[in-house]
């Protein structure tokens, strides 16, 4: 997450939460100051934007739709394939089209970091995605069978 401009501000938590901040920190190789940092910010756009959660992934944490597997960036893939028809998206994955207007929503917001996601993907090939994940086969297709 882009920060410009910071503010130092104070607070307490439980011993445990503490504890359980440094952990997290720890593992993603931040600050507890940066962690805490980044729930307050995810926290702050949850309660901004409806449906959006934030989750760890291959490529780091990222905003996903609450209920769902799909990060916004996959939805945004889906919400360009179908030129925008908030509609066609919503049918296409069987939801309300309030949670396609909550991933076009929080994109128009964050631009950068959704366009930094679909470029990312642009550029993956199949061998960059096996070292991510080992367990992915690659399907081919032989064509219509013959008859």
């Amino acid at each position: 997450m882009r920060t410009t401009r910071s503010v130092v501000i104070s607070m307490r938590l439980p011993a445990e939460s503490g504890n359980r901040l440094k952990r997290m920190a720890n593992r993603h190789g931040w600050t507890p100051s940066d962690a805490s940092a980044r729930l307050v910010e995810e926290g702050l756009r949850r309660s901004d934007f409806a449906f959006v959660d934030f989750r760890e992934s291959p490529a780091g944490r990222q905003a996903y739709i609450q209920g769902s597997t799909l990060s916004v960036w996959e939805v945004m893939l889906l919400v360009q394939s179908y030129k925008a028809n908030v509609s066609a998206v919503a049918r296409h994955l069987k939801w309300p089209e309030a949670k396609v207007q909550a991933a076009i929503n929080y994109a128009k917001a964050y631009p950068e970091e959704i366009e930094s996601a679909l470029s990312e993907n642009a550029a993956t090939d199949f061998e960059a995605l096996k070292r991510m994940l080992p367990q992915a086969t690659e399907l081919v297709s032989r064509g219509a069978p013959k008859g």
